[in-house]
């Protein structure tokens, strides 16, 4: 016999043996002949059906099943080969299980999916492991779909249409009845929900809900990205309303219920094209020389009552959305930009975290509450900047949001002199004390009318970021030892970070040496000191962004959770988000739960709050997605006029089907596939992060500075293609 027939004699043994056990598992209790066996797993051929019977006997010999009665077989009592897991699907159509409780992730070939589609939870069946063999599996049934709303192009039929989604994960197309059709038109993009999987059909069915517009357009391509995220971007009309009809006017029997800081030097310092203020701070120098600073929130809770169809549209959201073009904020616009905007001269309602600071930022008291303000001023980031470096209050016209020069008071000059060395004494101890200091570079387009990307620019934390950023940390984190430190404990919000997992913190090590960086790991302190000086000295290098990437990526993912494990990356044992209700649920919650304990409520029911944290840490995950596919579609429609350039670029990523490249310049990344590099045949060695030239031994390397061309964009796919030119000698 050929070695090919006896490998291929052995392969079918294999099969017909796992789909003996696929079907005594799928009903443990019930005892099967070999009639009943072969006829699910469509063995006919006499000859298999031999086999079949040889290996049915010879299982029952090495005891892995049962012969009941005579010729029924049924599976062992104590096997427990069913599990539930998360589907992972690759690019190449196959699938990995990942289960709780099994180290090792279960493989699913593409014919076994069982109309599983990627990141949905299923019931998967593990097929007895094979020595050296990695762990397989069938998934048998789908227990909760992902999400059942795609976005794809319209290929319309006589008669019915397909729906070809762009998700390169999902691996059929979707069927849709002419009455399903929703006046969308051969070409259009849409989105489509899926409402049955009828058996023996290739494809589900679906129904179009929403015609998004003709692929390619800017608006188009901006809402699919929030549609493949399950992402609104306009509120439903009863919500507006309902929002409409709010009373936001301020009212003198809310103020006397409030502490009234209205007489206090208050102001905002934000982003030069905010239009929400969600917080402030005001400044008094005590009698006793100590300054008192208070952090003042927007009170959203007092407009955004529970249980109203506006808080159940807020949770829903849980965030707002931040594209590159546009915000898609938590809040209708008569709260997030008008009744919650703290804007200069008017009086609005807060919740604030007030402190006594002496001259080194040691806090001598605290004090938590509604209260009452005025700010007197707005600045933007570049005019408080201003005032820092100069130490005056004449901001220039080429900085000033109002269009014009002008001088601000000695007393704003002060306040903000005196905050910015409190905020540096603060953010030294931070350092001090193992804090992680992530100042990734943020790339920014400048648009013109049409939203054409005319230019690229990087924003970059100045003192006055962090200024504001120094003193919302003490804010959060004070308020969350303010509830995490009583006594009996009380159920609360928390943001936390877990310690970072070794096996990625070594990988990072391995990559980062080939720039001459190290870690040192000999404690966690040192780990933290070395991370940072990494940070440091990457800064302004052609590698800078990798390195914060990957640095970025060997962290645990911060979540909202009741469990205070503490936070690793700011380093504070207590920590949550109390800043931000205007753009963030979790510091909705955060404001009710403080006023709830404030007024001497019992402690909250902790199942519930986790259920919310849960959601709002996994609508964050979508938006943060949803960004960063925003800023991918804008750095291709910008790259598509440059198409004639050669740029300068790091490789930041090396996969057995091609390499990634940043150019410096600019931070957009492309890839350069292995079939179109000239001159070899490419083989790509996992280990070294490389690409080897076969013949000439080449070798392309992560972070190896190359020189490339754009050979393709694809705003539709959102997919950058470069043509290698060569390494940067």
């Amino acid at each position: 016999m050929s070695k090919n027939n006896k490998k291929g004699r052995n392969h079918r043994i294999n099969e017909i043996t796992k789909g003996i056990f696929t079907v005594l598992e799928k009903d443990p209790k019930k005892g099967f002949t070999y009639k009943q066996i072969a006829e699910r797993i469509g063995v006919t051929d006499a000859n298999e059906r031999n086999q079949l019977i040889k290996r049915l006997t010879q299982l029952k010999e090495k005891k892995r099943i049962i012969e009941e009665t005579r010729g029924h077989y049924r599976a062992l009592p104590s096997t427990k080969t069913y599990h539930t897991g998360r589907v992972d699907i690759t690019g190449r159509g196959n699938a990995y299980i990942i289960v709780d409780g099994i180290d090792e992730d279960v493989f699913v070939p593409f014919n076994k999916l069982n109309k599983a589609f990627h990141k949905d939870t299923v019931e998967v069946y593990i097929f007895p492991k094979r020595k050296g063999k990695k762990l397989e599996g069938e998934i048998t049934r789908v227990v909760e779909r992902n999400k059942t709303n795609f976005v794809g192009i319209v290929d319309m039929q006589k008669t019915f249409a397909f729906v070809r989604t762009s998700d390169f994960r999902m691996y059929t197309d979707i069927f849709v009845p002419k009455d399903k059709i929703k006046g969308a038109e051969d070409g259009d993009k849409v989105v489509v929900e899926i409402t049955e999987w009828p058996d023996n059909t290739d494809s589900p069915f679906g129904t179009i809900i929403d015609v998004l517009g003709k692929p390619g357009e800017h608006q188009t391509e901006i809402h699919s990205i929030l549609a493949e995220y399950g992402l609104p971007y306009e509120f439903p009309s009863e919500v507006e309303q309902y929002a409409n009809t709010l009373d936001t006017s301020i009212k003198s029997e809310e103020i006397a219920k409030r502490r009234d800081m209205r007489g206090v030097l208050t102001f905002t310092i934000d982003p030069k094209d905010a239009k929400d203020f969600d917080d402030a701070l005001s400044f008094e120098v005590l009698d006793n020389g100590n300054y008192e600073i208070g952090i003042h929130i927007a009170d959203v809770s007092y407009y955004l009552q529970p249980d109203t169809l506006l808080d159940e549209e807020a949770y829903n959201r849980a965030t707002s959305v931040y594209l590159v073009d546009r915000v898609v904020p938590m809040l209708p616009e008569v709260l997030s930009n008008n009744a919650c905007s703290l804007r200069p001269n008017e009086e609005k309602y807060t919740f604030s975290a007030i402190f006594e600071l002496n001259d080194k930022a040691q806090i001598q008291n605290q004090w938590f509450g509604r209260t009452v303000i005025n700010s007197n001023e707005r600045f933007a980031y570049e005019e408080a900047q201003h005032i820092i470096e100069h130490g005056n209050g004449d901001i220039p016209s080429e900085i000033s949001i109002r269009g014009n020069a002008y001088s601000v008071s000695e007393a704003v000059v002060k306040a903000t002199l005196t905050m910015d060395k409190l905020a540096k004494i603060m953010r030294d101890k931070r350092m001090d004390q193992g804090a992680i200091s992530f100042d990734k570079v943020e790339v920014r387009f400048n648009l013109n009318e049409n939203n054409e990307p005319e230019s690229v620019y990087f924003k970059e934390a100045m003192d006055a970021n962090k200024l504001i950023e120094e003193f919302m940390l003490l804010a959060n984190r004070k308020v969350a030892e303010f509830i995490g430190k009583q006594k009996p404990k009380k159920t609360f919000v928390y943001r936390t970070h877990a310690d970072p997992d070794e096996d990625k913190l070594i990988a990072l090590n391995s990559i980062i040496s080939r720039f001459g960086h190290k870690l040192d790991f000999k404690d966690k302190k040192s780990i933290s000191a070395s991370l940072n000086q990494l940070l440091e000295d990457v800064k302004g290098q052609k590698e800078q962004n990798l390195v914060d990437t990957l640095a970025i990526r060997s962290m645990s993912k911060a979540i909202y959770t009741t469990d205070n494990i503490g936070h690793y990356g700011l380093a504070f044992d207590y920590y949550t988000h109390f800043t931000s209700p205007i753009r963030r649920y979790p510091d909705v919650m955060v404001h009710r739960l403080l006023q709830h304990y404030l007024d001497n409520g019992k402690s909250v029911k902790e199942e519930i709050y986790e259920d919310k944290c849960k959601h709002s840490s996994n609508m964050e995950s979508l938006a943060a997605n949803a960004e960063r596919d925003s800023i991918k579609y804008m750095q291709i429609k910008f790259m598509q006029d440059h198409q004639d350039q050669e740029f300068v670029g790091v490789i930041s990523g090396v996969t057995e089907w091609g390499i990634y490249v940043e150019i410096i310049e600019n931070k957009c990344e492309g890839m350069v596939r292995i079939r179109d590099i000239k001159g070899d045949y490419y083989i790509f060695d996992e280990k070294e992060y490389a690409i080897v030239g076969e013949r000439t031994k080449k070798t392309y390397q992560l972070g190896d500075e190359v020189v490339v061309m754009v050979k393709n964009t694809d705003l539709i796919k959102r997919h950058l293609d470069f043509t290698l030119i060569g390494k940067n000698e």
